[in-house]
């Protein structure tokens, strides 16, 4: 993992080394354990790892490699859909919009310059939608190992009811 240049299957590790998937996930488990507090961290997405540097030495990272970062932040309407989009992925564009009740084409395409979106497939239906999801970037920066560590919505916030709840409140004002 320390030489590849991005996240590893689980499945990729266990045929290399000859073993298991679940003794992959075991010593996972371990490294995490033995990193926990340390400047690495394994990033966790779906079926897959990557060795990464922790969020809270980025400075010191950066400082070392001479990088100079910019800080720029992320307008309302970028981290509102980076919230969406974080929660319910995947999503297409068109769900977004459905969920803001705006468009959401400009905060979409700068979240992907930035490299904290990703396409992950398309929609199948009319003109097939782009599907987009979260990057290992966005769980970097984060600092989540897992995107099951996304802090939980109040149970008032479905975004699948309040979708529905909208539809509702626009036919019954007509």
């Amino acid at each position: 993992m320390f030489v590849a240049s991005g996240p590893v299957p689980i499945t990729r590790l266990a045929r290399t080394l000859g073993v298991t998937n679940s003794v992959i996930r075991k010593g996972l488990k371990s490294l995490d354990e033995i990193y926990a507090g340390r400047g690495l961290r394994l990033l966790r997405i779906d079926n897959t790892v990557q060795l990464t540097t922790a969020p809270e030495h980025a400075e010191v990272v950066e400082a070392f490699l001479g990088i100079e970062v910019l800080p720029t932040k992320l307008s309302q309407a970028a981290l509102e859909v980076l919230s969406i989009i974080a929660y319910m992925q995947p999503v297409s564009r068109p769900q977004i919009d459905e969920v803001r009740g705006v468009n959401s084409d400009g905060a979409v395409r700068t979240l992907l310059s930035r490299g904290l979106l990703e396409e992950v497939g398309r929609l199948e239906g009319p003109g097939r939608p782009i599907l987009y999801g979260t990057s290992p970037e966005f769980m970097q920066y984060f600092g989540l190992g897992d995107l099951a560590e996304l802090p939980a919505l109040p149970e008032n916030l479905d975004p699948e009811k309040e979708v529905e709840s909208d539809k509702l409140e626009v036919k019954s004002d007509e």
